[in-house]
This record gives structure tokens, sequence and C-alpha cells, in this order.
């Protein structure tokens, strides 16, 4: 009998962020694999994703791999670096997401999906820098709905108000999940996997094997590394950041802002609605 096969695909949130272990990473993946069968039985976890990954790496790097190692169970958690990006676009987005999500399916593989919660807000950053990126990411959001549905993965909603708001769950950087919240995450993923009758070992334990990091080193953090990964991943969204700031501004003062809004959701119906009446891959 051949070991369970478990492949993670995406982005840093899914390559260990924020749960360092010695000198290494581990993060909420490859605690879940330890319980997706009991000890006595072999799972075997690869994991693809890479910091900075937007869903066209997920597509054309980390899938192909991934499809070579054959896997039962595949997670593909993406889509935050997209909305990070003056390339951001919606139709372009749910193409992708839509053709992964497909690839793995024909393949017979169970796929696991996430929404997220917008890095505008998990930054504090004022609100007419926020809402633009938040809107983003709602429109990935609800995409990621739509399709998970379609090909019939399984879907962990975490973009809720009560795991955005538990600073314990977060790491210093305030985008990547501590410890305590990776170790969430495998938890909650693992609970919709065993009602599948797809996880049979025992669930990650909740609580933290390390200390949270402390404030001093969250303040160093911040003003040193962190610093650099916002810059890294915002310099080419900065300048069109700006522009959506300004419109945000005039449509607040106008009283026009649900306009934006109605925008976004158009902008998703008419992505999802291309796709429909396109064959699925795993329907051919």
């Amino acid at each position: 009998m051949r070991p369970l096969r478990f492949v993670a695909l995406g982005d840093s949130l899914t390559e260990e962020v924020g749960d360092p272990v010695g000198e290494s990473r581990r993060g909420w993946a490859a605690l879940l694999a330890r319980g997706l069968a009991p000890r006595d039985t072999a799972v075997e976890f690869t994991n693809l994703a890479l910091s900075g990954a937007q869903t066209r790496d997920v597509l054309e790097r980390q899938t192909p791999v991934a499809l070579s190692l054959r896997p039962d169970v595949v997670s593909v958690v993406i889509g935050v670096n997209d909305t990070l990006r003056c390339t951001f676009d919606i139709p372009s987005v749910a193409e992708r997401l839509d053709t992964v999500y497909g690839l793995f399916r024909a393949r017979g593989a169970l796929v696991m999906t996430a929404c997220l919660p917008d890095p505008g807000s998990m930054l504090g950053l004022p609100g007419a820098l926020a809402r633009p990126l938040a809107r983003r990411q709602r429109a990935v959001n609800a995409v990621v709905h739509a399709l998970s549905e379609r090909h019939g993965a399984l879907h962990l909603h975490a973009a809720e108000e009560d795991w955005l708001t538990d600073r314990s769950l977060w790491s210093a950087d305030r985008l990547h999940p501590g410890e305590r919240g990776h170790r969430q995450l495998a938890l909650r993923f693992h609970a919709l996997l065993a009602e599948r009758g797809v996880a049979t070992g025992s669930a990650p334990a909740a609580e933290p094997e390390s200390a949270a990091p402390t404030r001093s080193a969250s303040l160093r953090w911040l003003a040193t590394a962190g610093t650099g990964w916002v810059a890294r991943r915002c310099t080419d969204l900065l300048p069109q950041l700006l522009t959506l700031a300004a419109s945000e501004v005039r449509h607040r003062a106008r009283g026009t802002s649900a306009r934006l809004d109605l925008r976004t959701a158009h902008a998703v119906s008419a992505a999802l609605a291309a796709l429909a009446v396109t064959e699925r891959p795993d329907a051919a």
C-alpha cells in the first residue's frame, strides 16, 4: 500500500514563515501532514510553496511539479501577493485558479483552499490605502469560494474577524501566523479533512511549543527585515495604490463609495461567468 501523498502549493503563508523551529521552520502544512494518517502509516509530504508567489507562479511552476508527484491531497492557498501588484487582474486570477483546481481534480486529488484576510487591514494601513487592498482581497476570496464549490474542493474560511483580531495568533510582521496561528490553521484543516474521512491521524496540538516573540523582538523585526519585506512586495504597487487611494477619498467625499464595491462585484461576476462557459479540465 503506497503512502498518502500530500503536496502544498502557495506563498509564504504555506512556506512556513512565522513558525521557526530551531534553525529551520515548520508551518501549518507540515503540522497537518503529521495528522493525516496514524503513526504507523506513511505520509509523503512535499512543500512547494515559495515566498512572494502569485497565482501565475502556482500555475506555471508549482503545479507541474506537484502533478508529477501524484498527490492524494493538495493545498492551494494563494492570492494575497496578486493583490499587492500593479498587474492585479481578477479575470486572470480566476482563470489560473480554475485551471489549477481542475488539473488536480482530473487526477483524482482532493484540493484544499482557503480565503484569506486582506494585507491592508492586517498592517493597519490608513483607510484610504487599506480599502482598495481589502476590495481586491474580497474579490479573490469570492473567486476562491465559487471555484472551490465548482471543483468540490475542501475550503477553509480564514478571513473572519475572530481569527484576525487575536494577536496571539500572528507573528511580528502582522501578515503571517505565528506558531499558534499555524497550529490553528492545521487544526481547522484537519477537522475538515476528518469530516470527509481523509484525515485519520491525531489532530495537531493547539498549544505552541515555543515562546511567543517578545515585543522588543517584534519591533526589531518590523524596523529591519519587516520594512524590507513590505517594500519588496509593494514597490511596483505603490504608485497605483496612491492613485486608488485618491479615488477612494473622492468617492467617500461624494458619498459614492458603493460604486467601487459594485464595480468589483461586477468584475468578479463577469470573470466567473466567462469560466462557466468553458469546459472544465476535470469534466473531460
